[in-house]
């Protein structure tokens, strides 16, 4: 996928002020065209580092763990007369991840979709190799059918969707219009197995394939296309982009908590810090759960905002483990699937509010793969799907439970660890509320269940004058690279509005009623990628 930078004109300096409360990656990729255009940025981070959910527990990554859809982040530095390679260093991963079960593996499947599907043939006969290279064609052709109306465009409709399918009438029959992603690949796959691992891809937006629509079969496109570690973890692809901004003039100030968000005639005006300092600004951007917005958190005149989040579900949390020790000798890769017995069982249990009895367990081997000699004692994420705190509340004996779930279990597959983690490693849905406040520990913002919940999430502009919206929460949706667009959907609308608000001022009726210029008209609908 190759992002367009055409919107991404450079206009006169001086052009405003604008607050960006959060360094994760949306308010990153907001803040950083902005500060190239002469735009005063002030990113506010309330914790130690930059990276929101791109962080480290004791040096180990405990958030996303590897990069994939490249482009979006080398279109965020070609904007700004940077190249992605020069800042960070990219270690492409062949394997893009080893499967296991309980009485098979594994299945190791690949960047190249023609290796992939040798080494299916291999593992499950050469039926589903036919099947695999129909899902996979099927999957590549909805990626790229719904890259520019849905991803790309800062604000898309049912309309605009629904006529784009119609001039595109293949894709109707490659969405599987009105199936779930699990009736969909009982109908793709006659191995159970290629079911559950193709299902998985659900949860990367934190849906179960039972309940999520069968247009996410997409999301294994975006990993086929590639996938890369970042050396020194992602959060250094985080804190790369943080002192670019402060390089082009920017500010970035961590330990910095915002307060409340201030407004003055129907607009924002700036922020309050815990601290009591006032700051002013002419936009502010959100890059946090918009829910924290409608519960009220940062205040009461920015309550009425993304007032959808209180409504509708919440996607699931997870426990994650991030720790460092030595592996028993088992063939691990960067990424390492252990497959439950029953997908239907652990996904039930999530959508009841338990921690799944037996859970399908990701493990990242951090030292994998990153084209070094791999030391004695290693870096390791373990992470478990589990219900929000909407659905289940955090009880006392939980780091037992998840323990108990996750260690002995893996070891009936051969994998131990020496020594075994404490409670001081692991990562529950409690604290992922307390880390991101409003978010009830839900990773991916709002539920992806239901044929139109991608429609439903909040866009980058919001009913009040100058806020905006930037982050997971927040359209195109959950994932890094779709966390980045929602930054460059923002820049790109405050932007389109500060051009919008000068040029109505040159064209204000007797009447004082501002009309919109022809210019303004089409740069809007340029921005929306029609």
């Amino acid at each position: 996928m190759r992002v367009n930078n055409s919107m991404m004109k450079k206009p006169p300096r001086n052009t405003g002020r604008v607050i960006i409360i959060g360094a994760g990656i949306g308010g990153l990729a907001t803040a950083l065209p902005l500060v190239h255009r002469g735009f005063d940025v002030t990113v506010l981070e309330r914790h130690a580092v930059p990276g929101g959910k791109m962080r480290q527990v004791n040096g180990v990554d405990a958030g996303p763990t590897v990069l994939t859809m490249l482009d979006v982040f080398e279109a965020l530095f070609d904007d700004v007369g940077e190249t992605l390679a020069d800042h960070v260093t990219l270690i492409p991963q062949d394997t893009l991840a080893r499967h296991w079960w309980p009485d098979s593996g594994p299945l190791d499947l690949f960047a190249d979709r023609n290796r992939s599907a040798d080494a299916i043939g291999a593992f499950a006969g050469a039926r589903s190799k036919t099947e695999f290279l129909r899902f996979a064609g099927r999957a590549a052709r909805l990626f790229d059918g719904f890259r520019d109306p849905m991803m790309l465009r800062p604000e898309p409709s049912l309309r605009a969707l629904t006529t784009h399918v119609i001039k595109n009438p293949s894709l109707i029959r490659d969405m599987g219009v009105g199936q779930t992603l699990k009736r969909l690949l009982t109908t793709s796959f006659t191995d159970p197995r290629l079911r559950q691992l193709f299902g998985r891809y659900a949860t990367y937006v934190g849906g179960s394939p039972d309940r999520s629509p069968a247009l996410l079969s997409l999301i294994w496109e975006a990993e086929a296309r590639g996938v890369w570690c970042v050396k020194g973890g992602m959060s250094a692809l985080a804190k790369t982009i943080a002192k670019l901004v402060e390089t082009r003039g920017g500010t970035v100030k961590t330990n910095a908590t915002v307060k409340k968000i201030n407004t003055a005639f129907g607009g924002v005006s700036g922020v309050t810090l815990t601290s009591g300092e006032t700051l002013y600004a002419d936009q502010v951007v959100f890059n946090g759960d918009p829910r924290a917005l409608a519960l009220g958190l940062l205040g009461e005149a920015s309550s009425q905002t993304a007032t959808i989040t209180k409504k509708r579900a919440r996607s699931h949390s997870a426990n994650v483990w991030s720790f460092q020790a030595k592996p028993s000798d088992i063939p691990l890769v960067h990424h390492n699937v252990f497959f439950c017995d029953s997908a239907k069982n652990e996904f039930a249990e999530i959508e009841r509010g338990y921690i799944p009895s037996d859970p399908t367990l990701y493990v990242c081997a951090e030292d994998r793969g990153q084209n070094t000699p791999i030391p004695a004692t290693e870096r390791f994420e373990i992470i478990m799907n589990a219900p929000p705190l909407t659905q289940r509340a955090a009880q006392p004996e939980d780091h037992e439970i998840c323990h108990t779930r996750t260690f002995p279990r893996l070891r009936r597959f051969g994998l131990s660890f020496s020594p075994e983690p404490g409670p001081q490693a692991l990562t529950t849905a409690k604290s992922f509320e307390a880390l991101f406040p409003g978010s009830a520990g839900s990773l991916y913002g709002q539920t992806p269940h239901g044929m139109t919940a991608a429609l439903e999430r909040p866009t980058a502009r919001t009913g009040i004058k100058g806020l905006y919206l930037a982050g997971g929460g927040t359209h195109p949706g959950a994932g890094v690279p779709m966390a980045a667009l929602s930054g460059r959907h923002a820049a790109e609308a405050i932007m389109t509005d500060r051009t919008s608000t000068s040029r109505s001022r040159q064209t204000v009726t007797p009447g004082g009623t501002s009309t919109e210029s022809a210019a303004t008209a089409n740069a809007l609908s340029r921005s929306s990628g029609s």
